[in-house]
């Protein structure tokens, strides 16, 4: 049975922030610097997920929820809100979410309705989160439907939500093989810029080119952010592999020349085949 529960937690986290026998290092903190850990921890959470560490998952949980309960805590003393409205606001929208699940707006009420296929149930969640934008609109003065997509996202990620949000409205290619051609234009005039030498060209050329390609993952339903961590793993283990090889016959890695590392390099991409 669990020693502590989140009450537990909520208590801690006052104590630490109290001013009288306190951490000094938490009392100290704000939004803005806690933002960097909540960050580190989400990233050490996909890590385990990846890895298939789930002893170590729980740990990793454990810290992401700390961040929750330090913001909550931020909120309190500042009279913005507190952990139950925090709780409570997110039981409210996920029911309002899932009207499939609870037709009548209650929790706790079994639904009789029949069940939904994938592609209803993502129509249905984009049709109410544009009810919820609409209505946020009209509160804060939003002019775009991409306003409030966060710019402190990845840019792969943001890249993504941007595009997501503006096929909303028809501005899409209809088939991947039309963004493929994107790609290839976007290309042709990456090549054109290096020619030129102009560093500015360069970075806005390749920019386009990546967008392109996020735009490629989305319309072939690949994560692009999944993509390239998948393919920074397999880049990872071929080098180790390349750099294990060059010891085992006695070559230094800095003293290796290209042929002799690509060589390896294709060893390690057959074995894995």
């Amino acid at each position: 049975m669990s020693q502590f529960q989140i009450d537990d937690l909520l208590h801690l986290m006052s104590r630490l922030r109290d001013p009288n026998g306190g951490c000094p290092w938490d009392i100290k903190q704000t939004y803005d610097t806690i933002v960097p850990c909540t960050l580190e921890e989400a990233y050490e959470v996909a890590d385990a997920i990846e890895r298939k560490d789930f002893a170590h998952l729980q740990e990793e949980l454990g810290d992401l929820l700390f961040q929750v309960i330090f913001y909550a805590q931020l909120g309190l003393e500042d009279g913005h809100f507190k952990f139950a409205d925090v709780v409570d606001s997110l039981v409210t929208k996920l029911v309002r979410r899932h009207p499939h699940v609870f037709p009548d707006g209650d929790l706790y009420q079994l639904s009789n309705a029949s069940p939904l296929n994938d592609e209803q149930i993502k129509g249905r969640w984009e049709a109410i989160k544009e009810l919820e934008r609409q209505a946020k609109g009209k509160a804060q003065a939003v002019t775009s439907i991409l306003d409030d997509v966060p710019r402190t996202l990845p840019a792969i990620q943001r890249a993504e939500k941007l595009q997501k949000r503006a096929a909303l409205v028809g501005f899409d290619w209809p088939e991947a093989v039309q963004v493929l051609d994107k790609i290839e234009e976007e290309i042709a005039e990456l090549r054109e810029a290096m020619l030129e030498n102009d560093h500015a060209h360069i970075e806005d050329e390749l920019g386009d080119v990546m967008f392109a390609m996020v735009n490629l993952a989305r319309h072939v339903n690949v994560k692009p952010e999944m993509a390239i961590r998948s393919t920074n793993e397999k880049f990872e283990r071929r080098f180790k592999y390349v750099e294990a090889s060059l010891k085992e016959q006695g070559i230094a890695l800095q003293d290796a020349n290209l042929e002799q590392m690509e060589l390896l390099w294709l060893v390690a991409k057959k074995l894995e085949s």
